[in-house]
């Protein structure tokens, strides 16, 4: 077990006008059609759910001997009156029916959560709601680069900066691809899956792009190529880009092994590092804990028949937001990590976005131009009514922050900004907001594209955990009388800017860096055919820049069979390299 997990296990604290076409985004961020380590430790956060610990090489170690044991469980009517002393003494209200090995179970499941932590976030964040809020201001001007206002002359400085500081290794790229996904056992008896339709992790999945590649492959390639980019720009051998990678322990499994046997899509296998998030108990509305009986074991016979073998009774958990991400880098002492490596930015996205422009140098330019502790990437409300998230300032001369639509009367949502012409309240971070109860919205993040220092991630780690307010989203929760509904305390990424002294924001093009993947095929918006759409509209477009052709036109509005003639497609790429 490496020093990491150990700490850990003994008791760690858990705490308008498009741009002019940029020839190097083309060879960066590839064209899909116009082509032509071990890991020291995955660090699991220390979990107020299940713990789960790694040797040197990767493979998963069991617990050590007697953490089971019955000397090391507390007595069951202390654990009890511990539990009382929080409201959640039912969780043991079926212990006169569970057999001892269940009981057993259920017991370590109860230990291993941090009972005062948790009673403290469900009671700030459950008060939390309701309360009246200072008002809000639109984002300063200069806060802002516009895509109407930036010259070429900016995006080529700001691109050659962040080359710079890339060769000099300062920057890091910090994936979220956490979450929850369906176990593939539980298809047998559940039909509705992740919206995906998919028991696999997001970053897994094909697009259905002529390649094949995967979400993960994309972005993969792409930090290579950025790599490749820093190191011509500097005259340097090579240049390596950290890749750290937060998954959850519903997913950490599978996105190992998908690197593992695609080989780390050519990066160094040392130069990613997997880490998971949080889990946080589900609650019923008055804040009493949810209980499920999720881990089924079962017998596969002739292939495909499932029997039901045994079954176990604990806490319902869900992973703790994609906010997560910032007690689950303190805790597993990746912000040490990162310092020790000599980096100083981290730049963050999710994994569901197909465009996304992973390790972006102008981006990292302007983000060290502005000398800001926080900056995103923002695009503007398409119209006054959008229903989107928009950075707002909370209070006179108070900090930036993100407020749902429902906070916007008409007379605000429709203000203009005279001098601009703009919507006074238009930077919009894509954060889809849906009421689904009394003071309850259910999130969806479309766009997930920040920049961070070092130095501000340890800040707001701190600040979020003192703090112990997580939004509230309810959903069904899967129980031991069947699907009810519930809360599901997260963290959202957005969350750590109210902490940041200064801040920057950077539009963008919707349809250049952003095709979200989150639905099923079928679904009205953001499916696998909606998102390779963009993708090869985008590459399309570069193709044509670039002095080339193609065979058929990619549709505009629908799916369709077409096809790309390779050998113009790799003339236009070589055109576009000799530019």
């Amino acid at each position: 077990m490496c020093c990491i997990c150990f700490k850990k296990f003994v008791g760690d604290s858990v705490v308008g006008q498009p741009p002019a076409f940029h020839v190097p985004d083309v060879i960066w961020m590839g064209g899909e059609g116009i082509e032509g380590i071990p890991v020291v430790c995955r660090h699991s956060t220390p979990q107020v759910g299940l713990f789960s610990f790694y040797s040197a090489s990767g493979n998963e170690m069991r617990e050590p001997m007697g953490i089971h044991s019955n000397a090391v469980a507390a007595p069951l009517q202390l654990l009890l009156e511990r539990l009382k002393d929080y409201g959640q003494e039912d969780a043991f209200a079926l212990w006169d029916e569970l057999s001892p090995e269940e009981r057993h179970l259920l017991l370590n499941d109860i230990q291993s959560l941090d009972l005062s932590r948790i009673d403290r976030i469900i009671r700030c964040s459950l008060r939390s709601q309701g309360l009246p809020v200072a008002a809000i201001e639109p984002v300063p001007e200069s806060w802002v680069s516009s895509v109407d206002e930036r010259t070429m002359e900016h995006r080529e400085r700001w691109w050659k900066m962040g080359l710079k500081a890339i060769s000099e290794g300062k920057l890091a790229v910090l994936l979220l691809s956490g979450g929850q996904v369906l176990l593939p056992v539980e298809l047998y008896s559940i039909s509705s899956g992740t919206r995906l339709g998919s028991s696999d992790p997001k970053g897994c999945f094909n697009i259905g792009l002529p390649s094949g590649k995967s979400l993960f492959q994309l972005q993969a390639e792409r930090i290579l190529c950025v790599q490749q980019l820093a190191a011509q720009a500097m005259n340097m051998g090579s240049v390596t880009i950290h890749w750290y990678i937060m998954t959850s322990p519903f997913t950490d499994d599978a996105t190992g092994k998908f690197f593992e046997s695609h080989k780390y899509f050519g990066l160094e296998a040392d130069q990613v590092t997997f880490f998971q998030q949080g889990t946080i108990p589900c609650i019923s509305k008055d804040g009493r804990y949810v209980m499920e009986t999720p881990f089924k074991h079962y017998r596969v016979e002739n292939s495909c028949k499932v029997m039901l073998i045994a079954e176990r009774i604990e806490v319902a958990k869900s992973p703790d937001g994609n906010g997560g991400v910032y007690t689950a880098l303190k805790s597993s002492r990746l912000l040490e990590d990162m310092a020790t490596r000599g980096i100083r930015y981290v730049d963050c996205y999710g994994v569901d976005n197909a465009l996304v422009r992973v390790a972006d140098p102008t981006f990292l330019g302007y983000f060290i131009d502005k000398g800001v502790a926080a900056a995103a990437k923002v695009v503007r409300k398409a119209y006054p009514q959008e229903k989107v998230g928009v950075f707002v300032r909370r209070g006179k001369g108070g900090p930036l922050t993100v407020v749902e639509y429902t906070e916007l009367d008409q007379s605000l949502a429709s203000a203009v900004n005279q001098q601009t012409g703009r919507l006074r309240f238009c930077w919009s971070n894509a954060f889809i907001c849906e009421i689904v109860g009394s003071s309850v919205y259910r999130w969806d993040m479309k766009v997930c594209l920040h920049m961070f220092t070092l130095d501000f991630l340890n800040q707001v780690a701190n600040g979020l955990e003192k703090d112990s307010i997580y939004h509230l989203a309810e959903k069904k929760i899967p129980s031991i009388h069947g699907y009810t509904m519930g809360l599901k305390l997260e963290q959202f990424i957005f969350d750590a800017f109210p902490y940041a002294p200064s801040t920057a924001l950077f539009e963008v093009l919707r349809e250049e860096e952003f095709a979200p993947v989150k639905n099923a095929n079928g679904s009205n918006y953001d499916t696998p055919d909606s998102a390779r759409l963009l993708v090869l509209r985008l590459h399309t477009r570069w193709v044509v820049a670039a002095g080339g052709f193609l065979t058929h036109s990619v549709p505009l509005y629908a799916t369709g069979n077409f096809t790309v003639d390779f050998a113009c497609s790799v003339m236009a790429l070589l055109l576009v390299l000799d530019l």
